[in-house]
């Protein structure tokens, strides 16, 4: 099941971030993510704090991202990483063309 809804998540032309809300670095991509004016539906933050299913969801993310924590920030069906990572694409300039090949950006 946590395989199923993670597969449904992620999509070629939105990002998605699978969070908790009280991780600094969930917060942290998210404050980055949130400068960009980005098309109605084409972000998605995923809170599976409150989800009976969350170990199988983390353990589902580590197995196709290497990385069992949070956040886990796809872009389309790549995985970028975590906030640090978000931060790191967003200072250099990357993150911005990344997300107007998928055709997110307004």
């Amino acid at each position: 099941m946590a395989q199923e809804f993670v597969q449904a998540q992620i999509k070629g032309d939105k990002v998605v971030v699978f969070l908790k809300p009280t991780c600094s670095y969930c917060t942290l991509a998210k404050d980055v993510l949130s400068k960009y004016s980005f098309k109605s539906g084409h972000l998605e933050f995923i809170d599976i704090s409150g989800r009976n299913n969350m170990g199988a969801i983390q353990d589902y993310l580590q197995q196709i991202t290497g990385a069992r924590t949070v956040p886990r920030v796809f872009i389309g069906k790549e995985c970028i990483g975590g906030g640090s990572d978000v931060e790191e694409l967003d200072q250099s300039g990357k993150l911005k063309g990344m997300l107007q090949k998928i055709g997110a950006l307004q």
